[in-house]
């Protein structure tokens, strides 16, 4: 659909279509569909950033609480939302061998202890080893640089699930 449509949508509608660009937050969604109409997906993903960046720390720690761990026990159930199931395909999370597998449960365990959030990295620009090493490279982050950080990705994230949801208009960052 275009930004036209979008703008378009009723409430329900508007939160049904993009309640997953930020994942399993549809309340994203909801606290910016108010601001319609938006000129453009740019303007939109804009919006998103700053509610994000609005919320308290306890907010952005549930919005990131969200996010599954990478080749967890979703991926292998079948229990992932569709948009995370194929970006984790895609970087090549469901391929890993058992040795990998195990690696990085105990590397996802490791960080969530310490940060008291799945780490989030947009796996859809990455490969399997690309994440392994940022996992562990971010280990040694400070939690609040971490937090931001993960943010970061999870902005990086629903920026691609909008452009794969809107068209982008012309002028518009692809």
């Amino acid at each position: 659909m275009d930004i036209a449509q979008l703008n378009s949508l009723s409430y329900e509608d508007f939160v049904d279509v993009l309640g997953n660009v930020v994942e399993r937050c549809p309340l994203v969604a909801a606290a910016v569909w108010s601001g319609r109409p938006f000129a453009s997906v740019s303007e939109l993903e804009g919006r998103i950033h700053q509610f994000l960046d609005s919320l308290p720390e306890s907010g952005k720690d549930g919005v990131l609480r969200c996010h599954p761990d990478l080749a967890g026990r979703e991926l292998r159930s079948g229990t992932l939302t569709a948009e995370s199931q194929a970006e984790q395909r895609q970087a090549g999370m469901a391929a890993l061998a058992a040795d990998e597998l195990s690696r990085l449960a105990r590397l996802n365990a490791q960080y969530k202890r310490r940060f008291g959030f799945p780490f989030v990295v947009c796996a859809r620009l990455h490969d399997a080893a690309a994440v392994m090493r940022l996992l562990a490279a971010r280990l040694g982050a400070e939690r609040a640089a971490e937090r931001e950080r993960a943010l970061g990705e999870v902005k990086r994230i629903c920026g691609l699930r909008l452009r794969a949801v809107v068209l982008p208009e012309s002028g518009d960052e692809p």
